[in-house]
């Protein structure tokens, strides 16, 4: 029965109800004004009344049905409420080709803006007579780009898949870390399969060390071991030790005793093997351990690739975002160093990487190149309308360059230490602990409190706080720019590139493409053309960024069945 026909029903009871009210006052009337008639006619009311009775009684029961159906129907339709409002909760993942494509057009909107760029440069260097021409279209195609850029961007944030972005990630995140602590802490130390770390290298940096640290952790994650630091003092987390600074890896198990030891890769039955940092170059290929970023675990990397634009940055970031808990005296330091600098956002982070880097590592680039790209990061933010004051966190090993970007970038909070940069840029000074700590503050700032990243790939330091950044976010694989190095991971193996489009060579300096073909990459070259191995041709040569994309790799890593969460919940 309809909802609707139960509400007639109840107004005709009621009706009724109010007839039978009539009724019973007129007999009182009649009963107490005629007191005296004659019996027949008061035989006659009581017979009425007696029917009227009988009606009432059936009218009851109807109702006491009625209401038992009402009841029904409104649990019913409570319960059809809650079911709705339950299902509407519920995040539904996109699907992966839509979250593949959306971020290849934010790419390749990039890709193209380079190419552009470069070509404009080079017919205003060969024809002196186009520059002004070049200049007006260069500025034109800029706006065009932004405007563009900030359109694919949006995406992100209309398409109605923001919340499960954020869950997913959460819940990703949450798994990965559940595990570390897993492995890390067992129940029986002297029991417990372990993964000794051992770091062989004076010449060595702080960025490049926690890059093998982090390399270890990644390694005993692989075969469910415990990660144990074999040799503190290499390792140089200053000479109070790593704990002084970061929370224990682990709260049960810090023995490296084992009835069984040999070195990398040992078996499954050896209790304790032993991790030589970095590998030695005399090592065979084949012994070193295959699950070094930037390959992925099996039973992870579908529902990464979905979340981010770049995997394994942000595979590795959560194991950087496990290692780097800081200890309440370091936040403490944090709070403390961010009143003395006036820290505020929004903020862009400027990581420029000179001193022994340019000595055989790096090229030297001008403030005007990092600015450039600051400059068309705020822009952007001008077409959304924010016109907030524009920020840098500068950190640097070149304390002159605080002066240099306040004298030529006077609209600008330049945000930083210069002692902290002295401290850097001293090769002698680099490794004390008070350096050490300037080190992990620039870091956990340019990672952790800045909205976009200008640096180079090819420093650790800009590299660990790129990958920190996306341990802490969906997805910010985005938030940064290059000027030198695409990403890599310090030790990787290779970054392979596959062929989407096919290409036909327009010179001897560029490769020939087959869709399909694995391209060992070398380096983008920002201007449309990255430089690689054809895996196929075995050719060292230019090819299209925008005919390629990134292949992932995985292997299956220990997959941790007991320990789970749910998927899409």
């Amino acid at each position: 029965m309809s909802f609707m026909k139960i509400t007639q029903c109840y107004n005709r009871f009621w009706k009724r109800i109010f007839m039978f009210s009539v009724l019973v006052w007129v007999y009182l009337f009649y009963v107490t004004f005629y007191f005296n008639c004659e019996k027949p006619f008061v035989d006659d009311l009581e017979q009425t009344l007696a029917i009227s009775l009988q009606h009432l009684d059936e009218e009851h029961r109807t109702n006491v049905e009625l209401t038992e159906m009402r009841n029904d129907l409104v649990h019913k339709l409570r319960f059809d409420e809650k079911k709705m409002k339950k299902k509407k909760k519920l995040l539904y993942p996109p699907p992966e080709k839509y979250e593949l494509l959306r971020r290849r057009i934010y790419s390749n909107t990039k890709e193209v803006w380079y190419y552009i760029g470069s070509t404009l440069r080079s017919l205003a260097n060969e024809f002196d007579d186009l520059k002004p021409k070049v200049s007006d279209m260069k500025t034109m195609v800029d706006e065009h780009y932004r405007s563009l850029l900030r359109d694919v961007a949006k995406l992100a944030d209309v398409d109605g898949y923001s919340q499960w972005r954020w869950k997913e990630f959460g819940s990703l995140s949450r798994l990965v870390e559940k595990r570390l602590r897993h492995t890390q802490n067992p129940p029986d130390c002297s029991k417990a399969r372990k993964l000794l770390c051992n770091f062989f290298n004076n010449c060595c940096g702080y960025g490049c060390r926690v890059h093998h640290f982090v390399k270890c952790l990644i390694v005993a994650y692989a075969t469910e071991r415990t990660m144990i630091i074999d040799n503190p003092k290499n390792w140089e987390f200053t000479s109070r030790g790593f704990e002084n600074i970061f929370i224990p890896l682990s709260d049960t198990c810090t023995s490296k005793d084992g009835d069984t030891v040999s070195l990398w890769p040992g078996n499954e039955t050896t209790q304790v093997i032993n991790y030589i940092l970095p590998t030695p170059e005399f090592i065979a290929k084949h012994l070193h351990p295959p699950y070094i970023p930037v390959v992925l675990p099996e039973d992870l990397a579908g529902r990464i690739n979905v979340l981010h634009g770049d995997p394994a940055v942000w595979w590795i970031g959560q194991f950087f975002k496990y290692i780097f808990r800081p200890q309440p005296s370091t936040t403490i330091a944090f709070n403390q160093f961010a009143k003395r600098v006036h820290f505020q956002k929004p903020i862009v982070g400027l990581h420029v990487r000179r001193t022994d880097k340019l000595i055989s590592e790096a090229s030297l680039h001008r403030l005007e190149e990092y600015m450039y790209h600051v400059e068309e990061y705020y822009k952007i933010k001008e077409l959304n309308g924010e016109y907030d004051t524009k920020r840098i966190y500068l950190a640097t090993d070149e304390p002159t360059l605080f002066d240099e970007a306040r004298l030529k970038y006077p609209e600008y909070d330049i945000i930083g230490d210069p002692e902290i940069s002295k401290s850097a840029g001293s090769l002698q000074k680099r490794e004390l602990d008070d350096s050490i700590m300037d080190i992990i503050t620039d870091v956990y700032f340019l990672s952790h409190h800045c909205d976009y990243l200008v640096c180079t790939f090819s420093s650790n330091v800009c590299r660990l706080s790129y990958e920190i950044m996306n341990s802490l976010q969906p997805d910010a694989s985005a938030k940064f720019t290059s000027l030198d190095d695409t990403f890599y991971f310090h030790g990787q193996v290779h970054r392979l590139n596959v062929a989407l489009i096919s290409h036909k060579s327009e010179g001897p300096e560029e490769m020939d493409l087959e869709v399909g073909d694995e391209i060992e990459v070398a380096g983008n070259h920002w201007d449309g053309y990255s430089k690689g191995t054809n895996l196929r041709t075995k050719k060292t040569l230019l090819y299209p960024t925008f005919k390629v994309t990134t292949k992932i790799e995985v292997l299956p890593f220990a997959s941790y069945p007991n320990i789970t969460l749910n998927t899409w919940t």
